[in-house]
C-alpha cells in the first residue's frame, strides 16, 4: 500500500513539473518578444529609409542647383540623373507608406 502511495506521488510530481515546465516554455510567452524584434527592427529600417530618403532630395537638389547654374547646352547627363533620383525617392516614399503603415498595425495590436 505504501509502494503504491509513494508511486502515485512520484507521478503527480513528475506531472506537475511537466506541466509546469510546458506553461513556462509556451510558443505565446516567445512570440510576443520576436513581435517587439520585429517592431524594432521596422523602426531601425523606417529610420534608414529616411535618412535615404533625405539624402536622395539633397542630391536632387545639387543635381537641380548645377542645371540652373550651367551654362554648357550638353545637359542631357544631368536630366537623366534627376529623372533617376526622382524615381528613388518616389520608391523610398512609397516603402516608408509601408513601414510605416505596417508599425501603425503593430502598435494597434497588443
Amino acid at each position: 500500500m505504501r509502494l503504491s502511495i509513494v508511486v502515485l506521488i512520484l507521478v503527480l510530481a513528475v506531472g506537475s513539473v511537466v506541466i509546469l515546465l510546458g506553461f513556462l516554455t509556451n510558443q505565446e510567452y516567445v512570440m510576443i518578444p520576436e513581435l517587439s524584434n520585429q517592431y524594432e527592427n521596422l523602426e531601425k529600417y523606417k529610420y534608414e529609409l529616411e535618412k535615404i530618403n533625405q539624402y536622395n532630395q539633397q542630391i536632387l537638389k545639387d543635381l537641380e542647383k548645377q542645371i540652373k547654374n550651367s551654362t554648357d547646352i550638353h545637359l542631357e547627363p544631368i536630366n537623366e540623373e534627376i529623372i533617376i533620383i526622382k524615381q528613388v525617392v518616389n520608391e523610398n516614399k512609397e516603402e516608408l507608406e509601408r513601414v510605416i503603415e505596417k508599425l501603425s498595425q503593430m502598435e494597434s495590436k497588443p
